[in-house]
C-alpha cells in the first residue's frame, strides 16, 4: 500500500498531548505587541493534533495579538488526480479556501493566511514554470513562493519531513535552473536544511544575489540522533554556517523551530511542560546568535505550530519569544515580531 504524504508525515512527526499541555498556563506578556506568525502550518488526521478552523482559532485568541498569518507548506490538501507535479497546486486552494472561511470565524479577520507558501519541485528544472503559474492562479493574491525542503542527515538518525532527499539539492544545475525560474516569478524561498549544509544554501545565495532566500528554524542545529551530546561542538558549526550565510544579504533567517524534536533539547518528556522562562534560556543563544549575524531588520520569530506543539502551547511559546527580546527596543521588536514578516512577504 502506498501511504500518502499526510501519512508518512504522522509516522514521523510526535503527536502534542493536549492534557499534558494543559498542566502549564502563563499570563501573556505584552499582550499589545503585534505579531505576524510568518511560519505556520495547518492539517487534519491522519497527523496528530488536528490543527483546524477551530484549533488555530483557539490559539490566535490565547491572548497574543496576532495581526496576520503565513501559511507554510506541509503536504496538506494535495490534489488526488492529475500529473503529481501538479497535486501540490491543491495545497495552495486549500490554504485559499482556510483564509476566507476563518475571516467568518470565530477569531475574526486576524489576517489568516494572508500569504501562502507552497510547494513546487525545483529539481523539474525550466518546466516547473507551469507549476508555478498554477499556485499564482490559485493563491488568488495570497501565494508569495515556495519550500523546498532539502534537508538531509549523513548519519541517517534524523528525519523530520515524509520526503527523504540526497546530498546537495541546492547544488544540482537541475534545481538551480528552476530556481532560476522561482526568481523569474519574483517569489520568495523558503529553505529548510540541518547545520551541515548551511554553506550550500550560502553559495545558493552569492550565486543569485536577486532572489529573496529565507532561512527556516535558525538552520536547523541538530541536537539529537547521532548529534546528541554534542551540543558545542554542533553550535560552532553551526555558528560558521550563520556567519556564512549572514555575509548574503539576501537571506533572511526565521527564528524558531527549536521545539521539535531534532533539536534535542527534550522539553516534550519533561513530566510537566516547560515554562517560557525556561524556554528562552534554552534557546536565547541560537536566537541572539542569529540576532547578532543579520541584525533585527533579516530576523523574524516563528511558531512553526503546530509541530512545536510538542513543546508548550502557542501562548507559552511566543512569551519565550517575548522574554527574549525583552532587551531590545520599542523598534527592534517591532522588526522581530512583525516588521520583517510584512516586508520579506509583502504584506
Amino acid at each position: 500500500m502506498t501511504l500518502t504524504y499526510a501519512e508518512k508525515s504522522a509516522a514521523i512527526l510526535l503527536a502534542s498531548d493536549p492534557d499534558w499541555l494543559a498542566l502549564h498556563n502563563e499570563e501573556i506578556l505584552e499582550p499589545d505587541l503585534p505579531i505576524v506568525d510568518p511560519h505556520h502550518h495547518l492539517w487534519d488526521l491522519p497527523r496528530q493534533p488536528r490543527y483546524l478552523q477551530d484549533e488555530f482559532a483557539t490559539d490566535l485568541l490565547g491572548g497574543h495579538n496576532v495581526t496576520a498569518t503565513i501559511f507554510a507548506e506541509c503536504t496538506e490538501g494535495y490534489r488526488t488526480g492529475g500529473p503529481e507535479r501538479m497535486q501540490p497546486v491543491g495545497e495552495t486552494e486549500f490554504a485559499v479556501a482556510f483564509a476566507e472561511e476563518a475571516e467568518q470565524g470565530p477569531a475574526g479577520d486576524r489576517g489568516v493566511c494572508k500569504a501562502i507558501i507552497g510547494r513546487a519541485d525545483l529539481l523539474e528544472g525550466a518546466s516547473v514554470e507551469e507549476v508555478l503559474q498554477a499556485h499564482v492562479e490559485a493563491g488568488r493574491g495570497r501565494f508569495r513562493g515556495i519550500r523546498q525542503s532539502t534537508v538531509y542527515d549523513e548519519t541517517g538518525t534524523v528525519q523530520t519531513t515524509a520526503r527523504v532527499f540526497p546530498p546537495g539539492v541546492l547544488l544540482d544545475p537541475s534545481f538551480r535552473e528552476g530556481f532560476e525560474k522561482l526568481i523569474s516569478f519574483n517569489m520568495t524561498f523558503d529553505s529548510w536544511i540541518y547545520h551541515p549544509q548551511l554553506s550550500e544554501l550560502a553559495d545558493l545565495a552569492r550565486t543569485y544575489p536577486e532572489a529573496n532566500i529565507i532561512l527556516d528554524h535558525v538552520g536547523g542545529p541538530i541536537g539529537a540522533g547521532a548529534y546528541a551530546g554534542k551540543r558545542d561542538e554542533v553550535f560552532s558549526v553551526w555558528k560558521k554556517g550563520i556567519d556564512e550565510l549572514a555575509a548574503c544579504p539576501n537571506i533572511t533567517c526565521k527564528l524558531g523551530g527549536l521545539g521539535m524534536k531534532f533539536a534535542g533539547f527534550g522539553f516534550e518528556s519533561l513530566p510537566r511542560p516547560a515554562s517560557s522562562q525556561t524556554l528562552a534560556e534554552a534557546w536565547t543563544p541560537y536566537i541572539e546568535t542569529c540576532i547578532e549575524a543579520f541584525g533585527v531588520d533579516r530576523c523574524m520569530f516563528e511558531s512553526n505550530f503546530p509541530v512545536d506543539m510538542i513543546t508548550c502551547t502557542y501562548p507559552v511559546l511566543w512569551n519565550a519569544f517575548k522574554r527574549i527580546a525583552s532587551g531590545f527596543s520599542t523598534e527592534e521588536k517591532t522588526a522581530l515580531f512583525s516588521g520583517t514578516a510584512t516586508r520579506v512577504y509583502s504584506l
